[in-house]
């Protein structure tokens, strides 16, 4: 994790590190399975092991990491089984969102889709995994929000939270990269047409894929 401070730090120190420690989870920085050391995250993030646990305590509960007693905190990971669990949910829970989206036809969506592609298109040929699975999720998000349903987007935010150091993991193949840069341009031209059928497809094609390498990486593992 970056030992620099970043600017504008929460209100109080179990924000800050709350945030720091999701920050690095979901970008793959503190990967599955891997154990959180306490006394050298504090040091870095100079602030007190009350806070760090605080926020270690509140991570447990959303099922980003789990605690062994006598061993400590690890970063949650998932089996292949969960991986695709997960993604199922996902694929019934943002059918409905993205439908409702490109149904409503909300004014900016399609210029907000078509700047983050340029930033994702950027960090993938960049090769910034970290860049480009942030830029990914924006895009993603701007069409579930588009639904207007802020509870549905919030069940699928959690969807996301607890996968997201995987996809990661996806990125740092060129070829996946690559993948993922056609299936969003797909994706936008469905919405350039507003064919919401489309979109789903084109989204439902895009997470297959993804779970298929992922299945290939876990194997390995």
């Amino acid at each position: 994790m970056s030992s620099a401070v970043r600017k504008g730090r929460p209100p109080t120190a179990q924000q800050f590190v709350l945030e720091e420690l999701r920050r690095a989870i979901t970008t793959g920085e503190l990967r599955p399975g891997g154990q959180i050391r306490q006394d050298a995250l504090a040091a870095r993030l100079d602030v007190s092991r009350v806070p760090l646990r605080e926020a270690l305590k509140i991570l447990e509960g959303e099922g980003l990491v789990v605690h062994h007693i006598h061993r400590g905190y690890f970063v949650a990971e998932l089996s292949l089984a969960d991986l695709e669990e997960v993604y199922r949910i996902r694929q019934l829970l943002e059918a409905e969102a993205v439908r409702m989206g490109v149904r409503r036809g909300e004014d900016g969506l399609l210029a907000s889709l078509e700047k983050i592609q340029r930033e994702v298109e950027r960090a993938a040929d960049a090769g910034d995994v970290t860049v480009m699975a942030a830029a990914n999720r924006r895009f993603h998000f701007a069409l579930i929000e588009a639904s207007g349903m802020p509870r549905l987007v919030r069940l699928i935010t959690t969807l996301w939270d607890a996968t997201d150091a995987y996809r990661s993991l996806y990125y740092t193949e060129v070829p996946n990269r690559e993948s993922a840069v056609r299936e969003h341009r797909a994706v936008i031209s469905a919405v350039r047409n507003g064919d919401e059928e489309a979109v789903v497809r084109g989204l439902d094609e895009h997470r297959a894929h993804a779970v298929a390498a992922l299945r290939e990486i876990l194997d390995l593992e």
